[in-house]
């Protein structure tokens, strides 16, 4: 029978891996504030150019991409940091439901009207 690493050995190997998944999220977060600041050039920029009709409504979809993008950023930031102290001190941290919530509620709103200017505009 195979000899078991000692048990720091162990909690060792499991915190580096949390760590590493901590980073992973963080980058995450990156990804996503960047896709969500694509969409924000796209449907405020690009697309009014595109299609010859009013700006506004574009501009309104665009610019609440951008500061979705800019939450995404900071919320990310912040819990990379949170879970780095909670690790440190051998503790977990939840995420913050009502942020998350908000953000959702955010990203439903926002996706309802890049739908209906799919549908309506010209």
């Amino acid at each position: 029978m195979a000899a078991q690493p000692p048990l720091d050995s162990e909690r060792a190997d499991a915190t580096r891996r949390t760590r590493l998944a901590n980073e992973r999220t963080y980058l995450a977060w990156w990804r996503t504030s960047l896709t969500a600041f694509a969409v924000s050039l796209g449907a405020g920029r690009l697309v009014p150019d595109l299609t010859g009709g009013e700006r506004w409504p574009y501009a309104l979809d665009g610019a609440g991409f951008g500061l979705l993008a800019i939450v995404l950023l900071v919320y990310g930031f912040r819990r990379e940091r949170e879970v780095s102290r909670a690790l440190d001190e051998g503790r977990f941290v939840a995420p913050n439901p009502r942020l998350l919530a908000v953000m959702t509620a955010v990203g439903v709103a926002l996706g309802v009207l890049t739908l209906v200017l799919v549908i309506v505009a010209p």
